[in-house]
């Protein structure tokens, strides 16, 4: 899994990310946003790295 900046340009990415959301009441962003997982996770296409990534993206347990 890459932990480090991988991105081209990661502005252009996010500013894309949020005009996809424009006008989307919270239920279409978040189908929007569960559309966009599966197909990333699609072009991953590997199973245990898409595990690891999860788990990365999990917040720590609070104690």
């Amino acid at each position: 899994m890459k932990t480090r900046l991988n991105f081209q340009d990661a502005d252009a990415f996010y500013e894309c990310l949020l005009d996809a959301h424009q006008g989307l009441s919270r239920e279409q962003s978040e189908l929007l946003n569960a559309r966009l997982i599966l197909i990333l996770a699609n072009q991953i296409g590997d199973t245990t790295l898409l595990k690891s990534c999860i788990e990365a993206a999990r917040p720590a347990p609070v104690e």
